[in-house]
């Protein structure tokens, strides 16, 4: 993703967000809620050009990147805003508990040699489709598991 379109969503969020035209977010609220067609008067307002495929706004914020510093900072301690699904073109910012999952430092590390195919490493980009080619051709869920597993 560009750091521009990057930029260009996030001022579609923030504005969402903070704007009392859309969210309105104030101190306390824990749940914003605003549909795909907010995206389009947010971008008018801001003067900005709306991506050709306005989901994919969400779906980069959901996946791809952390939301904008400015909501991030409303964050209280041990919480964290994600955007939900809300039914069909429906999003909200919702506040829910930190949630990562950490290694164990009291378990050892299991080494395993890297399996990929050296034409699928040259070509491979650094998203998810590279990370999950890695995951599949190291087995990488058979070995988690302790079953077999195939892909579909």
């Amino acid at each position: 993703m560009s750091h521009d379109k990057e930029n260009r969503y996030k001022q579609l969020l923030e504005l969402i967000f903070f704007d009392k035209t859309f969210g309105a977010y104030k101190e306390g609220t824990v749940e914003i809620a605003f549909e795909r067609e907010d995206l389009e008067r947010a971008s008018k307002k801001l003067r900005i050009e709306l991506p050709k495929n306005p989901g994919d706004v969400i779906y980069a914020q959901r996946y791809r990147t952390s939301l904008p510093a400015r909501i991030v900072a409303t964050q209280p301690d041990g919480m964290e805003w994600i955007i939900d699904g809300a039914g069909r073109a429906k999003y909200r910012f919702s506040l829910v508990p930190l949630n990562r999952i950490r290694p164990n430092l009291a378990q050892q590390a299991i080494k395993i040699p890297d399996a990929t195919p050296e034409i699928i490493g040259a070509y491979s980009l650094t998203d998810e489709q590279a990370l999950l080619a890695k995951v599949r051709y190291n087995r990488l869920i058979d070995i988690f598991l302790g079953v077999t597993a195939y892909s579909l």
